[in-house]
């Protein structure tokens, strides 16, 4: 059974997927996996490249932004929204809890022009909480208003 967690009608969280969840992300309709989580962060993790062969595999997209430390880099943010805009169907970011993922979607919609009530309000109802980021994603979005 997959932990996606939606966060908008495109882009979904998870923590840690497995090469079956990625079976379950084709059948969601997913067509692009971003992994947010450095490799060796944990010894029983699997690695970015066996999930990425298996999402090959299905047809669907990947792409590997590691996330170390809670630190978001202006590249990462840009790559993430870059990422987003570009996907032509859903999305499905992971990292261990799913949290890194979730912090990194908000802080690339807010880039993109996103409110921040809004982006929080979604991040909730997914049961994530946005505040370690909420004054970057201010910042973002003031930039873009």
């Amino acid at each position: 059974m997959n932990h996606f967690r939606r966060l908008s009608d495109s882009v979904m969280a998870s923590p840690q997927i497995s090469l079956d969840d990625v079976d379950a992300a084709q059948v969601e309709g997913v067509t692009l996996i971003i992994c947010n989580r450095p490799d060796d962060e944990d010894p029983d993790q699997p690695s970015s490249s066996s999930i990425r062969q298996a999402a090959i595999e299905k047809g669907i997209n990947y792409l590997w932004i590691p996330i170390t430390g809670g630190q978001f880099s202006e590249a990462q943010v840009s790559q993430m929204a870059d990422a987003l805009s570009a996907a032509e169907g859903k999305v499905l970011a992971y990292c261990r809890s799913g949290t890194r993922s979730t912090l990194l979607w908000a802080l690339a919609e807010a880039s993109k022009g996103g409110d921040p009530d809004h982006l929080a309000r979604q991040a909730n109802m997914a049961g994530y909480d946005l505040s370690p980021v909420r004054q970057s994603m201010e910042l973002l979005a003031a930039e873009r208003g």
